[in-house]
C-alpha cells in the first residue's frame, strides 16, 4: 500500500494579504489558520504507513487463517487519489486573466499618455486669466462662443436680437 503525500504548492500569503479587501481580512485569517492545521497534521504523520509485523499475529492469534486473509487485503487495498481535474482550467482562466490584465494595462497606458499629452498642452496655453476672445477660440474651438453670423445660429440670432433691441430702445 504505497500511498503518496500531497504535493502541496507553497502558497504566498503576504501577496495575499495585499490583494484582499479590508472586509475580508478576517475570512482569510480563518482560512489561513485552517490550511496551517491541516498542513501541521498531514506533516506530523510519516509519508509512509509504519510496516505490521504479520509473522506476531499469526504467531498470537489463535484463529487459523486469520491473519493471512487480513494480510491479503491489506495488501491487496488501494485507496485512488482523485484524478486532478481542475488545475487545468483554472490555469486556462489565469491565461485568460493575466491576458486581459495586459490588454487593460496597454489601454491605460495609451490614455495615460495623452492625458499627459493634453495636461502638458493646456500648461503650455496661455492662463485663463490673461487670454481674450480671440485666444480662447483659438485655444478651444469646440467650447468657444461662434459668432460668425449664419441663419442656422440661434444663438447669434438671439444676441444678435439682443443687441439690435438694446441700441434701438
Amino acid at each position: 500500500m504505497a500511498s503518496k503525500r500531497p504535493i502541496l504548492k507553497a502558497i504566498e500569503w503576504a501577496k495575499l494579504a495585499e490583494r484582499v479587501p479590508e472586509g475580508q481580512k478576517p475570512k482569510l485569517a480563518s482560512f489561513r489558520a485552517k490550511s496551517d492545521g491541516y498542513l501541521r497534521r498531514v506533516m506530523a504523520n510519516p509519508e509512509q504507513a509504519p510496516k505490521i509485523d504479520w509473522a506476531y499475529y499469526k504467531k498470537w492469534v489463535p484463529i487459523p487463517g486469520m491473519v493471512d486473509t487480513f494480510q491479503k487485503q491489506y495488501e491487496s487495498l488501494q485507496i485512488p487519489i482523485p484524478a486532478d481535474t481542475l488545475t487545468s482550467s483554472i490555469d486556462a482562466q489565469e491565461s485568460q486573466v493575466k491576458d486581459a490584465i495586459a490588454k487593460f494595462k496597454s489601454e491605460s497606458n495609451a490614455r495615460i499618455k495623452s492625458f499627459k499629452e493634453e495636461a502638458d498642452r493646456i500648461a503650455a496655453l496661455l492662463p485663463y486669466e490673461q487670454m481674450t476672445m480671440e485666444d480662447f477660440a483659438e485655444a478651444h474651438p469646440e467650447l468657444a462662443l461662434d459668432r460668425t453670423p449664419r441663419p442656422t445660429n440661434k444663438l447669434f440670432v438671439r444676441l444678435l436680437c439682443a443687441e439690435v433691441s438694446y441700441c434701438c430702445s
